[in-house]
């Protein structure tokens, strides 16, 4: 019987993470189709306003051709010395002949500027479908990988349980090819079959050290709640270091939180101004939102998301992002742990949910069980 290895340890680590929820494989699957879904959704709304500015410049040079010509020969009927007495008396500057000649001079440049944008529109138009078109087919073919992906994960489970009851009936070449699917090299292949097929070579023991081994045991969900347990305490002692010092100093509190309270209508017009449309809201939210309102605190946290490139869709259904005076210090962790602006987009409930002690406790706890945050995916925090 052959004992554990490091490289062996390395092996098994990596087809583990296949077996589970968070395997790479898939982890990595849902990010490209977040990304893709994202671009198809850019990539139509794009589409529709280039049919817009193309169909407006195109009626726009037709009527400029059309109204020029018209013009044009309405002034070849009219001679500036049959109307001279009138227009010397009344003062009007008015040639006609000077006018046609402005209009021939200027007419033909003019549609050729707008016959020009209307190309490079057209052009845009083409690029831009091109693009959705890719994320549509990219979509779909990702649902198919996806599909494939889940049925060799569960065929690799399958064997795996076979050789933990050491009943496995399978060949090496079985293992193999259903591994190169995985990107495994020729070598990994090898030893990971040899592995299977012969457990009692290292592979009882690390299963036997992940069961036994009591934070290893843990799955994501617990220690993420043993963290919600540490935090609580952490929270109660910040809150014995920030205790108001005096009388007067509540008395400024009270009086700058009374400064800041405003009617529900003048928060619409500060939500449309920052680009948001109020229907997106319902009056609970608006209640949540006038309840906590701090206006630096809104102004500052839309901006964060924004420089995150962020959607502003985020905060319709997690209006606690605007009051939140924790935002960026919690965005600032998730980021310093290798968290994407598009994990953050697709899992914005981690930020509601957790305060800054609870999501560092998380991160803490995630580490001391010997879990990398970064390959945690942030839907099971």
């Amino acid at each position: 019987m052959k004992g554990l290895n490091t490289e062996m340890t390395g092996l098994l680590d990596k087809l583990y993470n296949l077996r589970g929820e968070d395997s790479v494989v898939l982890v990595s699957m849902e990010k490209e189709k977040a990304e893709a879904e994202e671009t198809r959704e850019k990539t139509s709304s794009l589409k529709a306003e280039l049919q817009s500015k193309i169909n407006e410049l195109t009626t726009e040079e037709n009527v400029l051709e059309d109204q020029g010509e018209k013009l044009k020969k309405a002034l070849e009927t009219i001679k500036k010395d049959d109307f001279s007495i009138v227009i010397e008396r009344l003062n009007i500057e008015f040639d006609p002949e000077a006018i046609r000649s402005k209009i021939e001079d200027k007419l033909p440049s003019t549609l050729e500027r707008v016959a020009s944008e209307k190309k490079d529109a057209a052009s845009e138009l083409v690029r831009v479908e091109e693009e959705m078109n890719d994320a549509i087919t990219k979509i779909e073919e990702l649902g198919i990988r996806k599909d494939e992906a889940i049925s060799n994960q569960e065929r690799l489970n399958r064997y795996f349980d076979l050789a933990l009851s050491s009943n496995i009936n399978i060949t090496r070449d079985e293992i193999t090819s259903l591994l190169e699917k995985f990107n495994f090299n020729e070598e990994e292949q090898r030893e990971a079959a040899k592995l299977l097929m012969f457990p009692e070579d290292g592979l009882f023991e690390y299963d036997n050290n992940k069961k036994n081994v009591s934070t290893k045991s843990k799955s994501i969900s617990e220690v993420i709640q043993e963290a919600k347990e540490v935090a609580p305490v952490i929270k109660e002692e910040k809150i014995e270091e920030v205790k108001l010092t005096s009388l007067e100093d509540a008395k400024e509190e009270v009086k700058e939180t009374a400064s800041k309270e405003i009617t529900k209508e003048e928060l619409i017009n500060k939500l449309t101004e920052l680009g948001f449309d109020y229907l997106d809201f319902t009056n609970n939210d608006f209640a949540k939102i006038l309840n906590n309102y701090d206006e630096a605190t809104l102004v500052n946290n839309i901006k964060l998301i924004r420089e995150l490139k962020i959607n502003n869709d985020i905060f319709n259904d997690n209006v606690e992002l605007f009051y939140d005076k924790e935002l960026n210090n919690k965005l600032e962790m998730l980021k310093r742990v290798g968290k994407q602006a598009q994990d953050i987009y697709l899992n914005p409930n981690v930020l509601v949910k957790y305060n800054y002690n609870e999501l560092e406790s998380a991160i803490r706890v995630l580490n001391e069980s010997g879990l990398d945050p970064r390959n945690v995916p942030l839907m099971a925090y």
